[in-house]
């Protein structure tokens, strides 16, 4: 079963990662954790941050499919959105929350970046292999709650989490760019 939305989300995942990857290549373990400002986070704190925020979700969301598949297969005929506004480029969006996921790494404790990379691909391999084969019609029926986007399918789950990653690798390449 193709399904093409989700394929296409997988896609952009991949491609937005490796694609701030390669800007970060020859970019010392220094450069990688030093600090903007102070109170700002490093390249590494943004990287662990958007890792944990992915690995946050993974498992919640597996075990809606778990326990609820039945009921989006029953509901699989019902329409659902796959698409959701960037809420995070709204002005109004409460980025504080972010403390949330506090990065485990950081300048006092950092770790190369070939680790972060490692961690984050492994993370987006499990998040594909979750997806890949799933019907796109009960993904898109089965509903998770966050208390700043409301209900989501599990289609867009995945999309606010690409989402997600695109805003801090937008930070990730502004700071890059001040050693390139």
């Amino acid at each position: 079963m193709v399904n093409e939305i989700v394929a296409n989300y997988l896609d952009l995942m991949d491609s937005q990662r490796e694609s701030i990857f390669s800007l970060l290549d020859g970019l010392t373990d220094d450069q990688l954790w030093q600090r903007p400002a102070p109170k700002e986070w490093s390249i590494g704190e943004i990287l662990d941050h958007n890792y944990l925020l992915m690995a946050s979700f993974l498992p919640a969301v597996t075990k809606l499919w778990n326990w609820f598949g039945w009921y989006g297969r029953l509901r699989r005929n019902r329409p659902y959105v796959t698409e959701i506004e960037d809420l995070y480029r709204d002005p109004k969006f409460p980025q504080w929350v972010g403390f949330l996921w506090t990065p485990r790494f950081n300048t006092r404790k950092p770790v190369p970046l070939a680790q972060l990379k490692s961690e984050l691909r492994e993370l987006h391999a499990r998040i594909r292999q979750f997806y890949e084969g799933r019907d796109e019609d009960v993904l898109g029926n089965l509903y998770l709650f966050d208390p700043l986007f409301g209900w989501c399918n599990l289609i867009v789950v995945l999309r606010i989490g690409i989402y997600h990653d695109q805003l801090h690798f937008d930070d990730v390449e502004k700071q890059a760019s001040i050693f390139k």
